[in-house]
């Protein structure tokens, strides 16, 4: 693992998009059903929207229900970080990407065989490139 990527707020706002700031540095959500890759089945990986860090494949991708694309394991638990989070009062693990430390969503302990996992994600912290 590299180090850490550090940048200013000024440097991340004229990477992203106001929608992906909000997501990936001020730990927002966005609305259920509305990300791009929740009903996507498109084969291939997801990475970073920040520091292109792959994070999951398409092939542990599955069908939750949630609202937001998820995944039963990452590509590696060495590019995730694990944060609790208890915010409005519930007690969550929060997802994030290790090398930039961009915020991703959650994890939970409801997710299919082999994990139990449902790495619940926001669209607009993940890119995805096709395998080639």
């Amino acid at each position: 693992m590299t180090d850490k990527i550090v940048k200013d707020p000024k440097e991340w706002k004229e990477q992203l998009t106001p929608e992906q700031y909000e997501i990936c540095i001020n730990h927002g959500t966005e609305p259920p059903f509305s990300g791009k890759y929740n009903d996507s089945k498109l084969q291939g990986s997801f990475k970073c929207v920040c520091c292109g860090e792959n994070l999951f494949s398409s092939n542990s991708k599955f069908d939750s229900g949630s609202g937001w694309p998820s995944f039963w394991e990452p590509v590696s638990e060495d590019n995730i970080e694990y944060i609790s989070d208890t915010d409005y009062g519930m007690v969550r693990t929060e997802v994030n990407c290790k090398k930039c430390g961009s915020h991703l969503g959650h994890v939970f302990d409801d997710g299919p065989k082999p994990t139990n996992q449902r790495y619940c994600i926001n669209s607009l912290s993940l890119k995805h490139e096709k395998d080639e």
